[in-house]
C-alpha cells in the first residue's frame, strides 16, 4: 500500500514540476535545480521561483493527505499555499516572463483544488467564489451583448438604490444560480444571515445603496477567508497594495483584508471613491472588478457612459455587471427563486471584545473563554497565527462570555497566559535572508519586519536574528503514553526540506497524527533538529 501511495504521490509531484518548470532564460535561479547542485539563493536574485518552489511542495503535502483523507492537513496546507501567494505581490512589478510563470500555478491551482481534491467536499472551500464566476462566465459568453440601444426590463430604478434590471445575460446567470451553482448559492444565503446585519448597517451609515452586500456575496461568497488567484483577501476581495491604500494592514500576525468589519469599511471608501468619480454604479462596480483605468478607457474609446455598450471591456467585467444583478435580484427574493430558509438559521456576526497585553496561544485564550479554537478563529479571521499579536490586541470571543474569560484567564500563571512566538538563530557563513526564512518555512516579508531589516543584503555572520516560529514551547503541550499497543514508538530528528506531509507518508501515518503525538498545533511549523515522537504500526 505504501509503495503505491509513493507512486502516486511522486506521479502527481512530477506533474506538477513539469507544469511549472522554469523557462530556460530562467534556470540558472530555478530552486530544484539549485537544491540538486547545492547553489544557495542570495538576497538579490529572484526570489519568485523560491516562491513558486515552496508553494509546490505545500501543495505535494495536501495531495499526500487527500489521498490519505486527512482533511485538516489538506486544507491548512492550502491555506499556507494562498497567504504564500498574497505574499508575491510586495516583491514588487513581475517581468512578463514571472508574470506568466505566475499565473500559469495560480490556474493549475485553482484547477487542481477544484477538480482533484477529494476531501474539500467536506469543508468550505475558500476559492469557491471566484471559481463560479469564471465557470459562468465562460458558460455564458456565446451570448452576445446586443448592438444599438441597450434591451432590458428594470425591476427596481430608486434614489440611493443600484438600478435592478433584467435582461438575456442577467437570465442566463440567474439560471445558472439555480441549477449549477445552487448548492454553492444556498450557502452564500446561510452566510448573508451572519454576516448581511454587519454589512448593511455600515452601508446604510455610508449612506451607501443596501444592494452592495451582494458585492461582497459574488466577490467571496461571504468568506472572511477566501483567497483568489489573483492574490485578493477577505469578504471584499482586496489586493494587498488596494487594502494598503484604504487602511487595512497585513503583518507576521494578521491580515486586516480578513477582518470583516475593517474590509467592509475600506470597502465603502474604496466605491465611494469610484461613485464619484463614474457617478454610475454599474460603472463603479466595473471599476471595482476591472480596475478605474480600464473603465476610463472604454468611456472615452465608446463616447458613452451605457455599461452595456462598452463592448472593449475584458470578458470577466462585462459579464461581472449581470453576474452582481442575478446574484441581486434572487437574494432580495429568494423564495421567488426557489431558495427556501432552513430550519435552523446561523446567529449574526457579534461577539464581546477582551484586551490581550501581548501575545497569547489562542488555544489558551479559547479554554478561557469557555469556547472552541475554531469558534475563536471564527470570530477573529484576520489572525494568520494560532497567536494573538505581541502587542495590545483586542480579541473577539462569544457574546455573554467576557465575565468567564477574564476569571478564567487572569487566573492563570504569567507563563501559561502568554505564548513565546520566536527563536533566535545566529548567521552562519553562506546565509541570506532568503535561506534563513526557507530554513523555518517563513516569508523574508515577515523575517525583516520582525527584525525591522530595511536592507535585506546587509545581515552580517554571527548576527542573531528572532525568527517569528508561533506556539513554540507551549506550556499545554499534551503528555503521550509511554506505550501504545500494537505501535514502536520512534524518535525522528527533522533535517532540512522536512515537512510533515512528507515525514508521515515515509512512515504510514497521517500528518494530523503526528501534530497529536507532539502538540503541535495548526499553524505551528517544524524545523530542522526538531525531534517528534512517531507510533508506527508493528509488522
Amino acid at each position: 500500500m505504501k509503495q503505491i501511495l509513493t507512486r502516486i504521490i511522486l506521479i502527481h509531484f512530477f506533474i506538477l514540476i513539469n507544469i511549472f518548470a522554469q523557462k530556460s532564460s530562467k534556470q540558472q535561479s530555478d530552486p530544484i535545480l539549485s537544491a540538486i547542485h547545492g547553489v544557495q539563493s542570495s538576497s538579490t536574485e529572484n526570489r519568485l521561483p523560491e516562491l513558486l518552489n515552496d508553494a509546490k511542495v505545500l501543495l505535494s503535502d495536501a495531495f499526500i493527505a487527500d489521498i490519505l483523507s486527512d482533511t485538516f492537513e489538506v486544507v491548512y496546507n492550502l491555506n499556507r499555499i494562498f497567504d504564500l501567494l498574497a505574499e508575491a505581490d510586495q516583491y514588487g512589478e513581475m517581468d512578463i516572463e514571472d508574470k506568466e510563470e505566475f499565473e500559469r500555478f495560480e490556474q493549475s491551482l485553482v484547477l487542481l483544488y477544484t477538480k482533484k481534491f477529494t476531501t474539500l467536499d467536506k469543508v468550505e472551500a475558500g476559492i469557491n467564489a471566484e471559481n463560479m464566476r469564471m465557470d459562468v462566465t465562460s458558460m455564458t459568453e456565446p451570448l452576445q451583448v446586443e448592438m444599438g440601444a441597450t434591451q432590458f426590463t428594470i425591476i427596481e430604478d430608486r434614489d440611493g438604490h443600484v438600478p435592478l434590471v433584467i435582461n438575456k445575460k442577467v437570465n442566463q446567470f440567474i439560471d445558472y444560480f439555480k441549477s449549477k451553482g445552487r448548492r454553492q448559492f444556498e450557502i452564500w444565503l446561510d452566510r448573508v444571515e451572519v454576516y448581511g446585519p454587519m454589512i448593511s448597517k455600515k452601508l446604510e451609515d455610508n449612506n451607501l445603496p443596501p444592494e452592495l452586500l451582494y458585492l461582497a456575496m459574488i466577490e467571496s461568497g461571504l468568506n472572511p477567508k477566501a483567497y483568489s488567484k489573483a492574490a485578493a483577501s477577505g469578504l471584499w476581495q482586496f489586493i494587498y497594495s488596494t487594502g494598503k491604500i484604504y487602511g487595512l494592514n497585513r503583518n507576521w500576525y494578521v491580515d486586516e483584508r480578513r477582518d470583516p468589519e475593517k474590509a467592509t469599511l475600506a470597502a465603502i471608501a474604496y466605491l465611494s471613491d469610484l461613485y464619484e468619480e463614474f457617478d454610475h454604479w454599474y460603472l463603479a462596480l466595473a471599476a471595482y472588478n476591472s480596475g478605474e483605468g480600464r473603465i476610463r478607457r472604454a468611456r472615452q474609446l465608446h463616447q458613452t457612459t451605457d455599461f452595456w455598450q462598452m463592448h472593449s471591456l475584458p470578458r470577466e467585467t462585462r459579464n461581472y455587471i449581470p453576474y452582481f444583478l442575478a446574484a441581486t435580484i434572487m437574494a432580495k427574493q429568494p423564495v421567488k427563486y426557489g431558495f427556501y430558509k432552513k430550519e435552523k438559521t446561523k446567529k449574526p456576526y457579534s461577539y464581546d471584545i477582551v484586551e490581550i497585553e501581548k501575545s497569547a496561544d489562542l488555544m489558551v485564550l479559547a479554554r478561557s473563554a469557555e469556547t472552541s479554537f475554531k469558534i475563536l478563529q471564527q470570530l477573529n479571521p484576520e489572525l494568520r497565527q494560532s497567536a494573538t499579536p505581541n502587542e495590545l490586541y483586542s480579541l473577539k470571543i462569544p457574546i455573554g462570555k467576557k465575565s468567564v474569560f477574564l476569571k478564567n484567564y487572569n487566573a492563570l500563571p504569567e507563563n501559561e497566559r502568554f505564548a513565546p512566538q520566536f527563536v533566535t538563530h545566529r548567521v552562519r557563513n553562506g546565509e541570506s535572508l532568503w535561506t534563513i526564512a526557507r530554513k523555518y518555512r517563513v516569508s523574508v516579508h515577515d523575517l525583516t519586519a520582525v527584525n525591522k531589516i530595511r536592507n535585506r543584503s546587509m545581515i552580517r555572520i554571527n548576527q542573531k536574528l528572532t525568527i517569528p516560529v508561533p506556539g513554540m514551547n507551549l506550556t499545554t503541550r499534551p503528555r503521550q503514553k509511554s506505550s501504545m499497543q500494537g505501535f514502536n514508538k520512534l524518535t525522528y530528528k527533522v533535517r532540512i526540506g522536512d515537512t510533515l506531509g512528507h515525514i508521515a507518508e515515509d512512515y504510514g501515518t497521517r500528518a494530523s497524527s503526528i501534530r497529536k503525538w507532539n502538540g503541535l498545533k495548526y499553524g505551528q511549523n517544524i524545523y530542522p533538529g526538531q525531534k517528534l515522537t512517531l507510533w508506527i504500526k508493528q509488522g
